[in-house]
């Protein structure tokens, strides 16, 4: 099962009051690629990273996770500043460029693909995804999203809302929080805007309400899983992680999205509510490795 993730890799800048800025690897699709790599998934990750110190810590980073880095270095790495709140949530502050060579794909077949964030929307970056689209064929089995909405960077909703819509028509599966789904459709209601995206063309839409619950549906199906217990250090990574655990649970599923019943979708919640309770237990996003998954399911079982 080969996967490919398209979008930004940057240097995550964590301000927390009363310490000293912390420098991290980060990027919601780099850390996707991240916590596929640690899970023992076969991944390759398309970025843009500068030929600057912070670049070659990015790819040492993602290299030493298993991921396979298809970027052609040049100029500044992007990075964003993340300023932690007491309660460990964040809010951020982008200097990015997304302008990747797309060349290593070209011609490439996947078993998934995974696109996002910011990289979705920002040119001239996001005209490789519409391509990656375009030709999409048979070969390419599953396409993934999470729009990760960040307005400082893609701009007003006006704007924001058709490519949204655009991308969410073309993929198999929509992953997005609530605060996503509330600034994306405001007047609607959690149910209301899940069944609009579903009716778009998605055939499993999955989202994610912090602390409280993760809400997976398809046309005929809909569970409400509870989020884990964790002793919260902070947020960063905590939607990535969920991602990751879903793609990895659908990449070996006999059946399509669209097509995975309430006891399919619910072990799906449960699994990624529990991988991403281990990454908010540390600072950063710190994504669980395969064995300390295996670690901890075994002790529950017990």
């Amino acid at each position: 099962m080969t996967i490919l993730v398209i979008g930004e890799a940057l240097i995550d800048i964590v301000t927390t009051p009363d310490a000293a800025d912390r420098y991290a690897p980060g990027g919601a699709p780099a850390n996707v690629a991240l916590g596929l790599g640690r899970l023992g998934d076969e991944v390759a990750l398309l970025t843009d990273v500068g030929d600057d110190f912070h670049g070659g810590f990015v790819l040492a980073h993602l290299r030493a996770s298993n991921v396979t880095v298809h970027a052609t270095p040049r100029g500044a790495t992007s990075t964003a500043r993340a300023v932690l709140s007491a309660d460990g949530s964040a809010e951020y502050d982008f200097h990015l460029r997304w302008a990747p060579d797309p060349s290593p794909i070209t011609g490439g077949a996947w078993d998934a693909v995974h696109i996002g964030s910011i990289a979705a929307f920002l040119q001239p970056g996001a005209a490789t995804i519409d391509s990656l689209l375009d030709d999409r064929g048979d070969e390419t089995a599953l396409i993934t999203f999470d729009p990760n909405i960040r307005p400082s960077i893609i701009g007003d909703r006006a704007a924001a809302l058709p490519r949204f819509e655009e991308l969410a028509a073309r993929v198999d599966v929509v992953k997005l929080s609530d605060v996503d789904a509330e600034w994306l459709y405001p007047d609607r209601t959690h149910e209301e805007r899940i069944a609009h995206i579903l009716d778009l063309g998605a055939g499993l839409v999955a989202l994610t309400r912090g602390g409280d619950e993760a809400i997976l549906a398809t046309a005929s199906a809909t569970v409400h899983v509870p989020a884990r217990r964790a002793d919260v250090v902070d947020t960063i990574g905590a939607g990535d992680t969920f991602m990751v655990s879903l793609l990895h649970d659908l990449c070996r599923a006999t059946g399509a999205p669209a097509e995975l019943d309430r006891e399919e979708l619910t072990r799906l919640g449960e699994n990624a509510v529990g991988l991403a309770a281990i990454t908010v237990s540390r600072p950063g996003a710190d994504l669980p490795w395969k064995r300390e998954v295996e670690d901890r399911r075994g002790g529950e079982s017990d």
